[in-house]
């Protein structure tokens, strides 16, 4: 369905068309004209399906332009995707002239108090605990706000925060609208649904949509010691334009970035412990694209909207099948496929089923790449770089070209430039800490059945166009990993 078709005014149909879109996503096609209308939204949709838009568009259309207070808030669970839902809703509302303003936690809230007091925002969007510290101080009013939006609601459940949630609701007068969107629907969330709205209508994207038919997910099985090599040949043969890399904790992705990087990948890390500003900085280069490989913790990448992400790197496998739902969604987005691959060691099969159940679909065994797949990628990459170069003036390295030409064949030269390169890596050994795995939860098997690997394990794409990175430590083969051998699989041209 088209946005022209959605009772949208002028001005927000030339912001959509200044953004590139035309079609409207499912989530959208099914709430824009349910929130126009003034109905309560539970809507069950993953990030990356254009809820912001879903919810945004007909909040920024019912403004009241000259009325100066908070008619709409929306209750994002972590500050990246408060900033991004701002950022997005300005960008929308910039016809409109609405004011949208965004408070959370970790930055100096004196500065946010100023400017709420000095321009008070149409929109208010905010993470749980910095919105209830601003009710409590008075520095906010939320008494004739209109309507109220709980974003990732699932996600503000397991951060602990729904208790916050229904505080802030309290302060919150005869509001007219509650839109709840959720990528679950788990008993507390409904238990809000019924507490704060009125008659919602429900709109629950199909199941299909929900199980990331667009990924295609492979497993490999391998020891602790061998996952950082068997990943790093995997990114070489592979060549993912953006690639985000999960681990279980804040040391893991200290470790992991600074092997990455050792190594010659252009990678970087995000956790908790960093400042507000270092990971914002380090998001903004990775959605500019000047990072390649981001390195994340579950809690840092919650609610991150990024587009553009071929590959996720699954180093560790979540506890939580829910987690594993939200890390892949990062890919495989706006009908682009994505590609994801878990290292699962030998006593976490059971938590991969469990997965498997969730997301009614089976991860398909991966064979990692051999070093001479590897060094094939990584050669395949220089020259890529080599033609790049030649695009480029080189008069002035003529004299010392035509010196060494007289010492030296052409075809020597060239091998060495291929060589220098391509940076035969096998010398950078990097030594990641060692993490227990999960505990063991049994075979599985009465969970899961007999039944075989069968059914649609996604699109193969077969092109040959890919690109190497620098090559890896090759020392630890993994002989025991089952399953097909590597297939070349990604980004189309």
């Amino acid at each position: 369905m088209k946005f022209l078709e959605l009772g949208l005014n002028e001005d927000l149909l030339k912001a959509i068309k200044r953004s590139g879109f035309e079609e409207a996503t499912p989530i959208q096609a099914e709430t824009i004209p349910l929130a126009l209308a003034g109905k309560d939204v539970i809507g069950q949709a993953q990030t990356g399906t254009g809820k912001t838009a879903a919810f945004g568009l007909p909040i920024l259309q019912n403004l009241d332009k000259h009325e100066k207070t908070i008619q709409a808030v929306i209750i994002e669970p972590t500050r990246e995707l408060a900033i991004q839902t701002q950022e997005e809703l300005f960008r929308l509302g910039r016809d409109e002239h609405a004011r949208v303003q965004v408070v959370y936690g970790g930055a100096d809230i004196g500065r946010q108090i100023r400017s709420l007091k000095h321009h008070v925002p149409a929109i208010l969007v905010g993470t749980p605990g910095r919105l209830l510290d601003h009710l409590k101080r008075g520095t906010i009013d939320l008494s004739k706000t209109k309507t109220v939006v709980l974003d990732e609601a699932d996600e503000m459940l397991d951060m602990g925060f729904i208790q916050d949630i229904e505080s802030i609701l309290k302060y919150v007068g005869e509001r007219k609208q509650t839109l709840l969107f959720s990528a679950t629907m788990p008993k507390p969330i409904l238990q809000i649904g019924e507490k704060f709205m009125h008659d919602p209508e429900v709109v629950k994207i199909k199941a299909k949509e929900l199980t990331a038919d667009l990924i295609d997910q492979y497993f490999v099985r391998a020891k602790e010691s061998e996952k950082f090599d068997i990943m790093c040949r995997l990114i070489d043969v592979q060549g993912p334009d953006l690639a985000l890399v999960f681990g279980r904790t804040k040391r893991r992705v200290d470790e992991l970035t600074r092997g990455l990087q050792a190594r010659g990948y252009n990678a970087a890390g995000i956790h908790g412990d960093l400042s507000q500003a270092r990971r914002m900085s380090v998001l903004k280069q990775f959605r500019a694209g000047k990072l390649e490989i981001l390195v994340a913790t579950d809690v840092a990448a919650r609610g991150l909207d990024i587009s553009g992400v071929t590959h996720v790197y699954n180093y560790d496998i979540p506890q939580d099948p829910d987690s594993y739902v939200h890390r892949i969604g990062r890919t495989g987005r706006a009908g682009q496929n994505g590609i994801s691959v878990t290292f699962v060691t030998p006593n976490e099969i059971s938590y991969m089923q469990t997965i498997e159940q969730l997301t009614k679909k089976k991860m398909s065994p991966l064979r990692p790449p051999t070093d001479d797949q590897a060094l094939h990628g990584q050669l395949k990459q220089a020259k890529s770089e080599i033609e790049d170069l030649m695009n480029g003036d080189l008069s002035k390295y003529e004299d010392d070209a035509n010196e060494l030409l007289e010492n030296y064949s052409a075809l020597d030269l060239v091998a060495a430039f291929l060589k220098n390169l391509s940076k035969d890596s096998t010398d950078v050994k990097v030594k990641i800490t060692p993490e227990k795995p999960l505990p063991y939860k049994g075979d599985g098997r009465h969970r899961r059945g007999h039944h075989g690997r069968s059914g649609n394990y996604g699109q193969r794409r077969n092109n040959n166009n890919y690109r190497g990175r620098r090559h890896t430590d090759g020392g630890h083969r993994n002989r025991r990993n089952y399953g097909h051998d590597f297939v070349i699989k990604n980004k189309k041209d």
